[in-house]
């Protein structure tokens, strides 16, 4: 998966997904931004939530099994201090519809220990590098 960001002025940026879904990321007004867009840990939690929702459905289906209604209630926490990482991130899933409980509670457990690449993604050391300019950065960061 590859893309492009942009900055646009202050604190914000945009680009466009490979899907092709244009975004838009930027900090409050009192964090010298704009308030233009959403905040970065804001789609972070958003895509956890995102990818959970997505696997739990596909398993639900896949036991023939279709809720009527399907939210999630989605809570992180962040240390004090910077980096200001999420310490811990809670969901609550709310199901409406003829779904055997454990049924329902399988598609969570797939979906967290197997499947969420984006929540797996957050439990894992990340390697980072880096080129400027079109040059290769010498170290992983």
């Amino acid at each position: 998966m590859e893309f492009t960001i942009n900055w646009k002025e202050k604190m914000a940026f945009s680009g466009v997904t490979p899907s092709g879904h244009e975004f838009i990321m930027d900090a409050a007004t009192e964090d010298g931004g704009g308030n233009s867009g959403a905040r970065p840990t804001e789609l972070l939690l958003q895509a956890v939530a995102g990818c959970t929702g997505m696997d739990i459905i596909s398993i639900l289906h896949k036991m023939r099994l279709q809720p009527s209604a399907f939210q999630m209630d989605i809570k992180g926490e962040r240390a004090e201090d910077h980096p200001k990482r999420f310490t811990t991130i809670s969901i609550h899933y709310s199901f409406e519809g003829e779904l055997p409980e454990d049924k329902v509670i399988r598609a969570i457990q797939l979906s967290k220990d197997k499947y969420c690449s984006v929540a797996h993604s957050l439990n894992s050391e990340i390697t980072v590098s880096y080129s400027i300019n079109g040059t290769k950065g010498k170290q992983d960061i």
